[in-house]
Order: structure tokens, then C-alpha cells, then sequence
């Protein structure tokens, strides 16, 4: 469509200013420990020379993205999948690692390493980020579209990082620029003022993509469906619900769901809007390396009883997306995430990990009907999700709480959504103060890093509870 913003009414302004900076960081080689530490990039490429090629920024890119799957809260080892799914009710943890003890007790510390290494790379990404939009807006070498699509991708990324960071912990900084000297002194901002600008990053991706031309092979680069999906997300996760629909209806008119629950998670599914690809080929999904259980005694994580109890009879993501083990006597079972099934390295990669998938948007879409009162639309998304894993059609009693029930079994052990609902939702304190010994009101959001705090002042106060 002609104008993206116009189209959904949206009357929120740009949220980022004209860039000053000549230089694009190359991610991986800002080896910085803290955000707030980030000085002058010290290996960096001119912008006069980087964006006068392509290939340079399409490069600058990738980096962006291969950090983000193997780095910090995105990615499949490290990221929001495992540590999200012990601090809420999805995930059992068996090993001793200290850091993810916290977690799973709910008994984060500021000092916990794991939260200064999220802050830590995805501020790192942020920025470069921001490098290549700063780069961009002052290059004069690319095609208007070419330099269009480009920058549109790197609003996604600034976007995608603060909307997990503002989701975790709550007020957070929202970057925009490079010039350290304003980063160090950065403060936090009120949640809605970080949502705002979220969506006003997104909305300006959308409409600098949909020129573009969309990749529709193994959808591993961020297009305007990519940044819908985000904004569809955000506007259900900011209750307009208007707005909500409307952007995932769409998605849902653009994709098809995948029919086959075997073919859900490989890389050619056709429900897959977003996925990031290995780094090295033939490589495959962490995911399944963290999830798949291979002997007992042994295993790090399993799908907790709770989470087993939320499966109905005959509903087939149980059969094929969950698996289990028992020990040799036959004593103990643990089941396990069994949705990437290719755990080890095949003459090809069969599975990516997937970051936006059509099933959500169904689910999105359901919720902002339910609250618009159209209960016919909503059971029909809700059905949808439903049928095809096997399931009879819902009735129109409890649709929110149904709809909150199918989104647990459709999308867990998926980027945290568990955790997400549960306290946008306003239930963690209710579900989670009945399982957890440790659990307090406060616990809804994470402690900021305690070095960011010391680094920089005007990050105070600290969340409540720390």
C-alpha cells in the first residue's frame, strides 16, 4: 500500500533524529562490556566508502543479525527461549549453573551475568543499528530504494532490541544515535514513551520496505511483513486493539498456515514470516540443541508438568512437537521441546530458528477481536489454530481465557511468549505466586545490570525489589 502510516491512522512522528556520525561499526568488533562504556568504535569502516557499495551494507547487516542468533536475548543458547522459560512455568532446570539458578528460582541479582550480557549486546546491536541508519541517511551513493530497504531493515532492528529490553525491564533507554558521549549519560524512559517510539520505528520500517522487493525464498532478511509482524505485536501488547487487528489481518491475508505440523519449524515452511539463519552452513537451530533431552540423568531443561497438563486430548502439537525420555528402569520421564527436531549437524540445514510465525498473528488477531466484541471473528482466528492441530472448534464461554490457553500450548518454548502474556496480562503474580516459593510482586520485571548502574548515574533508580 501507498502509505503504511496513513492506512492505520497512526499520528506518532518519527522518533529518530538526522545522524552526525561518519563511521559504521562492524558488530562483533565493538568488544565493549557495557553499553554505557561504548567509546569511539576502534575498528571502523568510513561511511563515505561503506555506502557506496551494496554489498558493504547488506554485510553490516548480516553481522547484525548472526549476533543476534548467537548472541545475547535472541538467541537460541543464551536468549529469552531458556532463561524466560524457567523464570516462568514452562521450563524445568536441572544443572547448577548459578546464573540460570536465579532464573528458575526467581531470585535474579543485579550482578547475574546472563542479564549484563542481554543489556550488554543488545545495546551493542542497537547501535550498530543506529551506525548504519546514520550511515545511510547521509549517503548519497545508493538508489533511493536500495538505500530505502536498507534502512528500513535497520528501524526493524532498533525496534525488535527495545522491544524485548522494555518488555524485561521495564523503563529503559531508547538509543537513536551513535555519539557516545550521549549514551553514556543516557536515562531510562517511562515504558509508553519506549512503546511510542517502537512503534514509530516500525511504522517508518513499513513504509520504507514495502518499495522493496520481498524475498520470499528462506525469509532470513527483515521485510515489511517482518515489521508488521513486530507492530502487530505491539499494538496488542499496548491494547489497541484496532490497531492490532488490522495489522495482523494483513499477515493473515499474505501467508498461509503451514497444514502439516511436521513442517511448522523447518526452513521452508510457509507460516515462517521471520527466521535467522546460521552463521555456518550445514548448521541447524540452538534451540534443538538446548531442548532435546538425551539421556537421563543428563538433561538440562524439561517441560514442566503444568505446561503438559495445558495439552487437550487429541491435540496434536503434543505428539509431534513434544518428546520424551525415560531412564533405563523406566522410573522417571521428562518430556522436552521437541518442535527443531535436527539436533545434529546433517549435509544440509534443515531447520533456522524462527522468530515470527503466522500461528501468533492468528492469535493476535483473536485477542483484539475478543476485546472488540467480535466474537464470531475471534473464535474463527482462535479455530483456525486449533483445526489444525487437530482440535474441535471452540465455543464462545471463557474466549479470552481460551484464547490465553492456546497461545501457551501453540507458542511454547518459542522467545519467551509464555512469560510475556502472563504479565501483560496482569496473571504472573496469580499463576506464578501458586508454583514458585520465591516469587514476589516485584519480580515482574528484571533488575537492571548493576555495572550499567554504576557506569552511569543517570540510569537510577534501580527497579523495585533489587
Amino acid at each position: 500500500m501507498k502509505d503504511f502510516k496513513k492506512y492505520i491512522k497512526s499520528g506518532l512522528t518519527s522518533f529518530f533524529g538526522k545522524g552526525c556520525l561518519l563511521v559504521l561499526p562492524i558488530i562483533g568488533l565493538i568488544g565493549c562490556s557495557d553499553f554505557v562504556d561504548v567509546g569511539p568504535p576502534k575498528n571502523t569502516l568510513i561511511s563515505k566508502t561503506v555506502f557506496e557499495d551494496p554489498a558493504t551494507v547488506e554485510s553490516a547487516l548480516a553481522d547484525l543479525y548472526l549476533s543476534m542468533r548467537e548472541e545475547g536475548l535472541v538467541s537460541g543458547y543464551f536468549g529469552l527461549t531458556t532463561r524466560m522459560g524457567v523464570y516462568a512455568d514452562e521450563l524445568d532446570y536441572f544443572e547448577f549453573d548459578p546464573e540460570l539458578l536465579e532464573f528458575h528460582q526467581n531470585q535474579v541479582l543485579p550482578h547475574n551475568s546472563d542479564i549484563l550480557t542481554w543489556w550488554s549486546q543488545a545495546y551493542q546491536v542497537i547501535y550498530g543499528a543506529n551506525a548504519i541508519i546514520e550511515g545511510l541517511e547521509d549517503s548519497t551513493f545508493l538508489e533511493e530504494t536500495t538505500r530505502d530497504k536498507y534502512l528500513g531493515e535497520a528501524l526493524f532492528v532498533r525496534a525488535y532490541m527495545h522491544s524485548i529490553l522494555v518488555s524485561l525491564f521495564g523503563d529503559v533507554p531508547y538509543i537513536t544515535v551513535t555519539d557516545y558521549t550521549q549514551n553514556n549519560k543516557v536515562s531510562r524512559l517511562p515504558q509508553e514513551e519506549v512503546y511510542d517510539a517502537i512503534i514509530s520505528d516500525l511504522l517508518n520500517a513499513v513504509d520504507l520496505l514495502e518499495t522493496a522487493e520481498v524475498e520470499n525464498g528462506e525469509r532470513v532478511v527483515p521485510d515489511h511483513y517482518v515489521a508488521k509482524a513486530l507492530l502487530a505485536r505491539m499494538y496488542l501488547y499496548t491494547d489497541q486493539w484496532e490497531r492490532a487487528e488490522s495489522v495482523s489481518t494483513l499477515l493473515i491475508d499474505a501467508f498461509d498456515l503451514e497444514d502439516d505440523l511436521d513442517r511448522v519449524f523447518l526452513k521452508e515452511s510457509v507460516e515462517t514470516i521471520w527466521q535467522l539463519k546460521p552463521g555456518e552452513s550445514p548448521r541447524n537451530s540452538q534451540e534443538a540443541n538446548q531442548m532435546i533431552i538425551i539421556t537421563v540423568p543428563g538433561q538440562t531443561y524439561a517441560l514442566t508438568e503444568g505446561l503438559m497438563a495445558a495439552f487437550e486430548d487429541g491435540d496434536g502439537r503434543k505428539v509431534v512437537w513434544v518428546d520424551s525420555i525415560s531412564n533405563t528402569e523406566n522410573t522417571v520421564t521428562f518430556s522436552f521441546a521437541h518442535k527443531y527436531k535436527a539436533r545434529v549437524t546433517e549435509s544440509q540445514s534443515l531447520e533456522y530458528s524462527i522468530r515470527f510465525r503466522l500461528a501468533e498473528q492468528y492469535l493476535i488477531r483473536a485477542e483484539a477481536r475478543a476485546h472488540l466484541d467480535d466474537v464470531p471473528g475471534a473464535q474463527q482466528d482462535l479455530n483456525a489454530i486449533r483445526n489444525r492441530a487437530g482440535l474441535a472448534d471452540m465455543g464462545q464461554n471463557g474466549l479470552l481465557e481460551a484464547i490465553l490457553r492456546e497461545r501457551r500450548v501453540e507458542l511454547f518454548a518459542e522467545q519467551g511468549h509464555r512469560w510475556f502474556d502472563l504479565k501483560r496480562l496482569g496473571l504472573a503474580n496469580a499463576v506464578l505466586g501458586e508454583l514458585k516459593p520465591n516469587w514476589e510482586g516485584t519480580d515482574l520485571l528484571l533488575p537492571i545490570p548493576e555495572a550499567e548502574l554504576e557506569s552511569n548515574p543517570n540510569l537510577l533508580p534501580q527497579n523495585e525489589g533489587y
